[in-house]
Formats: structure tokens, sequence, C-alpha cells
């Protein structure tokens, strides 16, 4: 795997990212020769070709990653990948169609584009079948044997089997071995299945290694040049978060990450100010229509405030459009909100739909209380409850507070103490390896997330 903004990616998923982009371009550029022949490269030269080909090639790259072509764990079978490569250049036509009749000089003339859309078609659905046969072959995959037993050993082995862009062929685990768990047993089938199978990595998953971590061995087969690796480790980089059952303080504590300078406090204060007012500029306009609408749909003020946690512990008011009725909590006290809660109005299911309930929250960013991304705060009558039955939980208020974050991108919307649990996981991944590109990254999947309407509530 590779980190890029301190986030791992599947190899597999990166070569399937940047052949596709020259698969755009190439398309593009023999449509622009098929239509110019001789007179192609002035076309590319000198009418702003090449920019208009990065264009499309951007848009296309956009477009697939909003329908999941390169997470391919969301496709359900080939049928469901075809279907979604057509849609990309029908989507493209229509928006070369458009295009081309309001402001035609932004498409390449003499039919280039139209000849570049056709073979752009039969190039990705070549290339997706060679791929899918590609990364099925045996000598791409990497052997894993997973050394240990238990809850987390077994999730693991769940999440090797079911990421199938990972290239991993899991050739055993410790769960598999017949007879009592001694630490002989233990080595016997580690080193046998090293042998037979000629593994590349091993990981360690086990709840109690005293007496049966074979430390030896491991030692012996990392010297013959197989790569150990601990569990957490491995499932953060898989499932970008860090679990909390079974974390030691000790891998917190000496991991790497967890890395908050002035300097980079200030960067990223710099960033949230900038996203935040760019943002206002965009939703500005549609300020008034918002309040008009919930002024109408039901009695009550406008805008709540709600004391929120923030960095440090620190109490601060969090603002929000009203989406719920005035006296939501008169009778049941503090709750989180449900599935299709009779206390939202009909305004508000749209607002929390939409996300436009959170406008008012970039003045809460303009003071400082929250950043632009960070985990979402949490009242203090829940923190304080989430506290005493998660571990961790207060690791999550070392860095401000956020209107979108990782578990908001990764995670579906949660009221209850294992999606609070959930969350937190993503949480921490994300305070580990914080980052401005990490930052950028979040921004760029929330607009997705917002546009798609997914995990809205």
């Amino acid at each position: 795997m590779i980190r890029i903004f301190n986030v791992y990616y599947p190899v597999r998923t990166l070569v399937l990212l940047a052949v596709e982009a020259l698969i755009v371009l190439a398309s593009f550029l023999l449509g622009t020769y098929l239509g110019y022949r001789a007179d192609s490269s002035l076309v590319l030269n000198f009418e702003g070709g090449y920019y208009k080909i990065f264009a499309f090639t951007a848009i296309v790259l956009i477009a697939s990653h909003w329908l999941d072509l390169y997470d391919l764990s969301r496709l359900n079978g080939s049928g469901d990948l075809y279907f979604r490569i057509l849609l990309i250049p029908g989507m493209l036509a229509i928006a070369l169609g458009l295009i081309g009749f309001v402001y035609p000089k932004l498409l390449i003339g003499n039919g280039s584009s139209l000849k570049g859309l056709v073979i752009l078609t039969f190039g990705l659905l070549c290339w997706r079948t060679a791929y899918t046969w590609l990364v099925r072959q045996p000598f791409l995959q990497e052997r894993v044997y997973v050394l240990g037993t238990g809850e987390r050993a077994q999730r693991l082995v769940q999440g090797l089997r079911a990421r199938q862009d990972l290239g991993v062929d899991l050739v055993g685990w410790t769960g598999a071995v017949e007879g009592a768990l001694t630490r002989e047993a233990v080595a016997f089938d580690l080193l046998a299945t090293a042998k037979a199978r000629h593994i590349h990595r091993v990981i360690v998953a086990m709840p109690d290694r005293r007496g049966t971590l074979p430390v030896e061995e491991l030692l012996n087969l990392r010297l013959e040049g197989v790569r150990i690796e601990e569990a957490t480790s491995w499932l953060e980089k898989i499932s970008g978060r860090i679990e909390v059952e079974q974390l030691y303080p000790s891998w917190l504590v000496f991991t790497d990450g967890f890395r908050f300078t002035i300097a980079f406090d200030l960067m990223r204060r710099a960033l949230s100010t900038l996203a935040s007012s760019v943002l206002l500029l965009f939703v500005l306009p549609i300020i008034p229509l918002v309040m008009l609408v919930i002024k109408l749909d039901s009695a009550g003020p406008i805008l709540y405030r709600q004391k929120r946690v923030g960095r440090g512990g620190k109490i601060f008011y969090c603002y929000k459009f009203r989406t719920m009725r005035q006296d939501a909590e008169a009778d049941t006290g503090p709750t989180w909100a449900n599935d299709d809660d009779p206390r939202i109005t009909r305004m508000g299911s749209f607002l929390r739909a939409s996300r436009l309930d959170e406008i008012p929250q970039l003045w809460c960013v303009a003071k400082g209380d929250m950043g632009f991304v960070g985990p979402r705060p949490e009242r203090p009558e829940f923190v304080e409850w989430l506290a005493r039955e998660i571990p961790y939980y207060g690791v999550r208020h070392a860095v401000r507070p956020g209107i979108t974050g990782w578990a908001q991108v990764r995670y579906k919307y949660g009221n209850t103490l294992e999606d609070a649990k959930e969350k937190l996981q993503y949480d921490l991944f994300y305070i580990k390896n914080a980052s401005l590109g990490l930052d950028l990254l979040i921004m760029f999947e929330t607009i997705k997330i917002v546009l798609l309407g997914r995990g809205a509530q």
C-alpha cells in the first residue's frame, strides 16, 4: 500500500486510476488527430487543445470516483461495474452537447470530442476487462499469514478476504490450527505454512502474547525477508480507523503521528478560514430563503444554539438552523435524533439531508471554536457518558471539532453507543494522521457526500 495525504491506498487502485487517466488523455488526443489530421498539433498547441483534454480527463476521473468505480468493495458484480462505466461516457456526452450548444469554443471542433468519446468508451471497457483478469492472477497477490485468534483476528481475516483490491491471498491463520494452541503448535503451523506457501507477510493479532507468541520464529522469518506487522497498524491501513478494543496505550505513545506544532495549527487555522469563507460566498444568496422557509414552516426561532465540547474539553456554543420543534427536548431531555424522528419539522428534514442546517457553524469556525475539518463536537451530557463507556474517548478533544471530518465521510450518521465507538475509531485515525492534505481530501469527499445525499441526517 502507498501512503498519500497520510492515508493508505492499495497499489492496485492507484495503478487503476493512473492507467484510466492515460486512457482518457490518449482517447481525446487520438480523437483530435482523427478530426484534424495534419493540423492537430496546431489545435493542441495554439487553440488550447491540451487544456481542454486535461479538463475532460479531470471530469472523467471525478465522475468515476463519485460513481465508486475506484472502490471495488462498493460494486455488486461485473454487471454493476460495466453499467457504471457506461454511465461515464453517457453523462459526458450530455455535458459536451450542452457545452457545444451554449459555448462551442470550449470543445475541440471537427467532431474531435465525439470521436474521442467513442474511443474512450471502448478503451475503458477493454481496460477494465483486462484489469479484472489481471488482478486475479496468483503472481500478483501477496501471501499473508494471520498470527492470532479472537475477535480482532477474525475481523482482520474477514477484512482481508473482503478487500479484493488489496491483492492479498490469506494462506493461513492461527484460528485454523487444530488442537491446543500452545506456543509449539502455533510456531509449527506458522513455519510449515511459510515453507509451503512462501508467505510475504505475517500479521500478529494475538490478544494474549505471553507464552504463545513464537518470538524466535518471527525473528528468523523477518531475517529471511518476511514482513512482520502488528494487527493494529495493518487494520489502520486497510480500514482508515484505529480500533480501540485491545489497543495498548504503549502503541499510542510510541507510534508515528499525533504531531501538533504551532506552525501546523496556524496552517490548519488558515485553511479552515479560507474554506469557510469560500463556502459562505457560495451559500450567501440562499441564506435569506432558508430563514424565510424555517419561519413559515414552524413556530420558533430561526437559529438555535447548543453547548458542545471543543478542544481541550472547553465548552462553547454551536449554532445551527433550527430543524426541530421548539420544545423538542422538553419532555425527554438531551437525546440523539433517530430515523424518522417526529421532532424534526418538514423543512428540517430537507435542511438536514442537504446539510444546509450547518451553515451557521461557519460563525463557530470564524470565532475559532471549531475548524472546518475535525471530529464532530458532542454535547457535554453525552461526552461524560461516552468517556466512561468508550476507551480513549477523550483523545478526540486534542484538536478543534469540525463541520466535517474523517468519521463523517467514512461512516453513517450514528445515534447509539456502538455508532459513537465506531466514529471515535475514525476520529483517532484522523488525529493521528492529521495533515493539510488529509483535510483537503476530506473536503473533497464531503462535496461528494453532499451532492449524492449520503449519510445525511
